[in-house]
């Protein structure tokens, strides 16, 4: 299996060296191989939809809590800013892949720092990717079967329709959730192959940003709602260092990168994939503020870690229990259709650092089989045990979703192996690097000083 191999423009613009890619999607197989039509290239829209639903997915809903930390001015600007660098860092990686002929973003880390390059990609892929999907299934298990936080319960949508029983208790919800929706879904070998669920989980995703405006707005002309800060609450140099926790949350509701190569692999014209990848973050930009802003402006200090979680109080409008279900319910399918997206390059990148020699996964029923389950049932274990949407988003936007997302774009753009990069690329990428190690070293350190403060309280 070489690296070119994996879409239907391989044969144009990949060599054939024959080295294992992990990253790559499936190749274009014969039609009567497969008893299927031929593949002839994923269209503009397809191609926005799977890249929206890759970055809008759990982020969003601990956005609001992100700008109740940091205050509507500087939470925006933070949300667009980091929007910008996604797309510089996106635009480094195709750059340097279409000058190389390079189907895959492993394949460039290869190319560019030899095989532990590779590697630490697809070990931070891995990472930032299981940790997703963890926070994924937490949410559904928030939504359906309820959650507690602060000693505070909220009800889940089964708990309130049908009172609590064991058949709807969280274990088993997740359960019927992974073997009966995520267990389908991920069974596709191509990402194409989910366009249309990639296209109704942005829409769901709108339609719960839409609701939640208007419910907001509505309570905003009835003035019973308060009007949110502005600005942040400094009262110390902890306040100070506590504000940078909510940057991991930032950048993690960004990651992307591992999907591009595969989206740009399957178009039939790839110099479309630049306005693709701008029209997917200006559009999940939109839809990140509008959330980030109403919700906020709804909860206000209120607002919870998964934002999800307030939707079960009294919204203090008529029909209030119905709204709070389709919210919850709109979302939370959303969620079930981005998990596939995801999981897509997490199968990938985990059969090349266990199987680097082998022939792609794709190609072998057997392997596929054996890592798809156990993928499910880690992820399916994790979100049992791990309490709250923020420590995981915490331990993967800090370490391995930065590392994707900034500081490996910029590290190949720094090594230039193709020579391409001007000099406000390199200014750009060391900034990157600066801004990214920095915030999140703070982040990180922040995070221990809670993590003792509240040890010394509980003694």
């Amino acid at each position: 299996m070489g690296f070119g191999d994996g879409s239907p423009s391989d044969s144009k613009h990949a060599s054939h060296k024959e080295i294992r890619d992990e990253t790559t999607p499936l190749l274009p197989i014969k039609a009567e191989e497969e008893g299927i039509h031929e593949f002839n290239g994923a269209s503009f829209t397809g191609a926005v939809f799977n890249l929206s639903t890759t970055i809008v997915g759990a982020g969003i809903m601990a956005l609001p809590a992100s700008v109740k930390m940091l205050g509507i001015i500087p939470g925006i600007l933070m949300i667009i800013l980091v929007a910008l660098l996604t797309e510089a860092s996106i635009d480094m990686l195709l750059r340097c892949s279409h000058q190389g002929k390079i189907t895959s973003y492993g394949w460039l880390m290869g190319e560019t720092f030899g095989r532990w390059g590779r590697i630490a990609l697809q070990v931070s892929v891995v990472i930032n990717n299981i940790g997703m999907m963890i926070v994924y299934m937490i949410i559904v298990g928030d939504v359906l079967s309820g959650t507690s936080t602060t000693g505070v319960h909220h009800r889940g949508i089964f708990e309130g329709w049908f009172g609590p029983h064991l058949w709807n208790s969280r274990p088993i919800v997740l359960l019927a959730t992974t073997l009966f929706v995520f267990a389908p879904l991920v069974s596709f070998k191509r990402l194409d192959s989910l366009r249309y669920t990639s296209a109704l989980s942005v829409a769901l995703a709108v339609v719960f940003v839409v609701i939640t405006a208007g419910i907001a707005i509505v309570r905003l002309i009835e003035g019973t709602v308060e009007i949110p800060k502005l600005f942040p609450d400094i009262d110390g140099i902890n306040s100070i260092w506590e504000l940078f926790t909510a940057v991991p949350v930032l950048v993690t509701a960004y990651i992307c990168h591992y999907n591009v190569h595969s989206i740009d692999n399957e178009l039939e014209d790839r110099s479309q994939t630049k306005p693709i990848v701008q029209t997917s973050l200006a559009l999940c930009s939109s839809v990140y503020i509008a959330t980030s802003f109403f919700a906020y402006l709804l909860f206000g200090e209120g607002t919870l870690a998964d934002v999800l979680a307030n939707f079960d109080s009294n919204l203090h409008i008529p029909f209030s229990s119905i709204f709070n279900d389709v919210v919850r319910l709109s979302y939370v399918v959303h969620i079930m259709l981005v998990f596939p997206i995801v999981f897509f390059a997490l199968r990938l990148n985990l059969d090349g650092l266990l199987f680097p020699s082998a022939r792609h996964i794709s190609h072998d029923n057997r392997r596929f089989t054996i890592i798809t389950v156990s993928l499910l049932a880690v992820i399916y274990l994790a979100a049992i045990f791990i309490p709250s949407i923020w420590d995981a988003f915490q331990f993967t936007g800090a370490t391995a979703a930065v590392l994707i997302g900034f500081i490996f774009p910029a590290m190949i753009i720094l090594r230039d192996p193709y020579a391409i990069a001007t000099k406000r690329d390199k200014i750009l990428a060391v900034t990157m690097i600066v801004l990214a190690v920095l915030s999140n070293s703070v982040a990180l350190y922040s995070d221990a000083l809670n993590i003792i403060f509240h040890r010394k309280e509980e003694a």
